[in-house]
């Protein structure tokens, strides 16, 4: 009996430890096969600031795995030594194509122009610049105040929205947002990203009128027409308007459904009733004259006797 209960202790042990030599067989294996597996991956070692040519010291390489590799990334450093950023890389982050400008581009704001605009530079102040908070990659519009043509014996100067969301590319010398967008940069020119069409407009604009700078949310996209203002719309005067909450988005404001319009229906015809003889009210009874009475005290009982 011993006997048996020691081989059936013995046959159990070695078929647990079978299993677990099989399990850690099978684990090493598939971590081989997995490491086999990982490819040099290039990121940045460094923050690389946008327009900014790609050294070789601000690169590094990384394992991932095969199925996990971002596309158009570079498995090598030498082939973007010398390519330049066309937005910023943070350290350890995988440099990939679409960041780099064509090969042969040079370092600068050249680079971050895309094709079919041109970069334009304009003079501003605090006023003019929106208190320093033209950021590079902001969305703006551009107003001039302007005199019509014809207008020279009376003054009366109207202002007008010339160009809608146009993009700033640098505001200053920077072409990257800085670390705090929080906080205002004072600078005396921003560049802006315009078509040949609205850099004639824009130099008109400038030339003939004064400039302003409105800054737009990143969202809105609308093209809003205007008029334009002059003294005499001036004057007029304008309705409040309720001012929009802060933070509030135009992709998080739900849609308002239109009013139904109202259902206009033909009055009915009114039957006239006849009136009916109003009934003779009842005459009012005259009140009994009260009787006269005796009040009787019998030991703890009172009692009251009237006299017809």
């Amino acid at each position: 009996m011993r006997n048996k209960r020691l081989l059936f202790v013995l046959g159990s042990a070695a078929v647990f430890g079978l299993l677990a030599a099989v399990s850690v067989s099978r684990y090493l294996s598939d971590a081989q096969a997995s490491v086999g597996h990982m490819n040099n991956v290039v990121v940045a070692k460094v923050d690389i600031p946008l327009g900014t040519k790609i050294e070789a010291e601000q690169l590094s390489t990384a394992q991932f795995p095969a199925n996990a590799i971002p596309e158009g990334a570079f498995d090598s450093p030498e082939k973007l030594v010398g390519r330049v950023t066309v937005m910023g890389v943070a350290a350890r982050e995988t440099v990939t194509d679409f960041k780099l400008a064509p090969e042969g581009s040079q370092g600068g704001i050249s680079a971050v122009i895309p094709a079919g605009y041109r970069a334009m530079t304009v003079k501003v102040d605090d006023v003019i610049g929106v208190a320093g908070f033209l950021q590079p990659g902001t969305m703006v519009d551009v107003l001039t105040v302007i005199d019509p043509p014809g207008n020279n014996l009376s003054s009366n100067p109207i202002s007008k929205i010339v160009l809608q969301n146009v993009k700033v590319l640098a505001s200053g010398q920077n072409l990257d947002k800085p670390k705090d967008e929080r906080e205002a940069d004072t600078v005396k020119a921003v560049t802006l990203q315009v078509t040949p069409e609205q850099a004639e407009k824009l130099a008109l604009a400038s030339t003939e009128g004064k400039l302003r700078l409105m800054l737009r949310n990143m969202i809105d996209q609308d093209d809003e027409q205007t008029q334009g203002a002059d003294k005499r719309s001036l004057l007029t005067g304008e309705r409040a308007t309720p001012a929009p909450e802060p933070g509030s988005l135009k992709s998080e404001q739900k849609a308002t459904p239109a009013p139904a319009a109202p259902v206009h229906r033909a009055p009915r015809p009114q039957r006239v009733a006849q009136a009916a003889p109003a009934a003779e009210a009842p005459k009012p009874q005259p009140t009994p004259p009260p009787r006269p009475n005796v009040e009787m005290i019998q030991g703890t009982k009172k009692s009251t006797v009237e006299f017809p």
